[in-house]
């Protein structure tokens, strides 16, 4: 290979290696840099950090959702004490309310020293909001109360009960069991025809 042909090989090499760089250049713009990510994060004070806030809905995989809908977040602490959260709400003041895995009300979630909670999804306790107007796929505001009367102010991403959070919904309610016709006390229940009686 002739000296000019390796020449205008390697210069055709550096253009290739420049050409990203000034791409990645271009890419610091302020318009940009306000795409959001998909779950949102939050810091308070240096201690508290809340990743993944996700108001997650029903089934439903795009447009407007009005009724229940569960918050789910990761607290986690790294100070010296106990955090209590004492309140949840959405869209400007829907208020969460707490409850433990198997259901049971809370009036507030701790979070230990040193430790984090996730606040949602199968075996952790559960923020359910009755009804909220949300947009599937956007953000909506949202707000976390602390026991110090501290409040942090931030948005959520709203996601449909699917995927990564398939069982983070609002469950439906369960359908009331029907009730059985109870015999008068003395009384017996005759066998149905054909069917012999037990013995």
């Amino acid at each position: 290979m002739s000296r000019s042909l390796r020449r205008g090989g390697i210069a055709a090499l550096a253009a290739l290696a420049i050409a990203p760089l000034s791409s990645c250049a271009a890419g610091n713009t302020p318009e940009t840099l306000q795409i959001k990510p998909d779950n949102a994060s939050a810091t308070l004070g240096t201690d508290v950090v809340l990743n993944n806030i996700v108001v997650v809905t029903g089934d439903e995989s795009s447009g407007e959702h009005t009724g229940p809908a569960n918050v789910t977040v990761n607290i986690s602490n790294t100070g010296p004490e106990v955090l209590e959260l004492q309140a949840v709400t959405v869209a400007g003041g829907a208020p969460a309310a707490f409850t433990d895995a198997a259901g049971a009300p809370l009036t507030s979630i701790s979070v230990p020293a040193g430790g984090a909670v996730l606040l949602g999804g199968p075996g952790n306790p559960i923020a359910k909001v009755a009804s909220t107007t949300v947009t599937v796929g956007g953000y909506v505001a949202t707000s976390f109360t602390f026991k110090n009367h501290e409040k942090l102010d931030t948005e959520a991403h709203v996601s449909p009960n699917k995927d990564l959070y398939k069982g983070f919904g609002p469950a439906a309610p369960a359908a009331a069991p029907s009730k059985a016709a109870t015999p008068a006390a003395g009384a017996t229940t005759p066998a149905a025809p054909g069917v012999p009686a037990a013995h």
